[in-house]
């Protein structure tokens, strides 16, 4: 009998964006630890680097020619869409030629969900695929349930303060409000896009960055939605962990860390997209000051708009963060959320930034900005009951509470030890024999071989 050779290349298809570079290159990293071989193909732009963490992996780029112009001028959303268009045509190419240089080796093609160009390529070649969703299990329930509303009937929902406070049917907890709405396009062309996203097509499977003991629920809903395997392997930032950031991190805010109190400090970093009007910075910096404990915020360069960064802020600021605060571009945060001395995370609620915290058994404030954000912050508050919301207007009074809740009340010890809970399930879920490592990994890798020698 034959012997049938075992296809061992994994071809990954990733977003030109931090927050979904960072899973699909630790992905990578967890599936090369299995013995399988990995090529990242990456468009023309292209906001991935090749660091030394990822010296084993083999780096194609295809062609294609929108710029930071086009995403500026397009926004997010329909940059996505004409990436799309125009990727198509060069992918199949691509992997019509890697085909022939590796010598059909090629067991499945992983493609972010948002990069769903890859299944013509991949329906041409008849090869195996899965679709790779960056955000959460819920997240990704939400957009399936967007991609079938009305969008003119569901913005006069939105705009109706009742009923956009209220909880959608089946979704529970989360409102109207709380749904992966965009504040970077119109709800028409987000809703486009998410059509696309949750449109599966012929991939035979779906990997999800999360893990069962998050989102038991959202993860079984999935599963019969979808009638294909769904592989919760999260949180990959511990199972594999790999530095990826697209920013320079000043490593100065460690040492000053430091020099704090156990458990004093506020993190706050807003990801990297969000951005913030001037008004609301400066009730955060009072907020902050007047709550008298220490803090730690990443302000992104062009956060701000009109700004550069800090320098054009009013002179009010600077004297209001120079007691207590430390003000850097881009932080580690990683190490910055394990660090002793940090006691809380000031987060937009992105799934990376989420599941980073929880993984140190950190407390969150939540300051959602747009998307899956929201369906976060919504969990952390009210199901994993480890964050406090900030919603509406921002003010001094209310920064001040927040912090004073997860710092210095009994309030947020309490949410401490729920976090730190949290946090020892998902180490025990991607070590050996946990849910995530052991079963989904395993699984999904060992359905590969399956495939293959079919």
């Amino acid at each position: 009998m034959e012997e049938v050779r075992v296809k061992r290349r994994i071809v990954l298809v990733p977003v030109p964006a931090q927050g979904h570079v960072t899973p699909i290159m630790q992905l990578g990293k967890a599936l090369y630890s299995k013995g399988l071989s990995i090529t990242v193909v990456l468009t023309q732009f292209n906001r991935v680097s090749s660091s030394k963490d990822f010296s084993d992996f083999h780096f194609l780029t295809i062609p294609g020619s929108l710029t930071e112009s086009d995403l500026k001028n397009l926004g997010p959303y329909m940059f996505l869409v004409k990436l799309n268009q125009i990727c198509e045509g060069s992918f199949k190419q691509c992997i019509g030629q890697l085909l022939e240089e590796q010598g059909n080796d090629i067991a499945c093609v992983v493609y972010d969900e948002y990069m769903y160009f890859s299944q013509a390529a991949v329906k041409e070649f008849q090869l195996p695929s899965a679709l790779f969703s960056t955000t959460s299990a819920t997240a990704f329930v939400c957009r399936s349930v967007l991609a079938s509303v009305n969008a003119e009937s569901f913005l006069l929902d939105m705009k109706d303060p009742e009923v956009s406070d209220k909880v959608f049917p089946g979704l529970d907890p989360l409102r109207y409000k709380d749904l992966p709405t965009s504040a970077f396009g119109p709800l028409e062309s987000v809703l486009k896009v998410y059509c696309e996203t949750v449109n599966i097509r012929t991939a035979s499977a779906v990997i999800i960055n999360s893990a069962s003991c998050l989102e038991s629920s959202s993860l079984a809903q999935l599963q019969r939605k979808l009638q294909v395997p769904v592989y919760p392997i999260g949180p990959l930032h511990i199972a594999a962990s790999a530095s990826s950031s697209l920013l320079e991190e000043d490593r100065s805010c460690i040492e000053w860390l430091d020099k704090q109190k156990l458990g004093s400090v506020i993190y706050i970093s807003l990801g990297s997209l969000a951005l913030m009007q001037t008004k609301d910075v400066l009730e955060m910096a009072w907020g902050l000051s007047n709550s008298n404990q220490p803090f730690l915020w990443v302000i992104r360069p062009g956060s701000v708009p009109g700004s550069e960064w800090t320098e054009s802020l009013p002179e009010e600021f600077n004297k209001l963060v120079s007691e207590r605060g430390y003000i850097v571009k881009w932080a580690p945060q990683m190490e910055v959320l394990r660090h002793p001395a940090v006691g809380a995370f000031w987060s937009h609620c992105g799934w990376n930034s989420t599941l980073e915290s929880i993984g140190e058994g950190v407390p969150m404030i939540c300051r959602p900005y747009t998307g899956d954000q929201k369906v976060n912050a919504r969990y952390l508050e009210r199901v994993w009951r480890i964050g406090v919301q900030l919603e509406g207007e921002l003010d001094k009074g209310a920064v001040e509470r927040a912090v004073e809740r997860l710092i210095v009340d009994e309030e947020g010890a309490e949410m401490r030890k729920r976090a730190i809970d949290l946090k020892e399930k998902l180490e025990a879920s991607v070590r050996s024999g946990g849910s995530s490592w052991s079963s989904s990994l395993e699984d999904f890798v060992n359905s590969l071989k399956t495939k293959n020698s079919m």
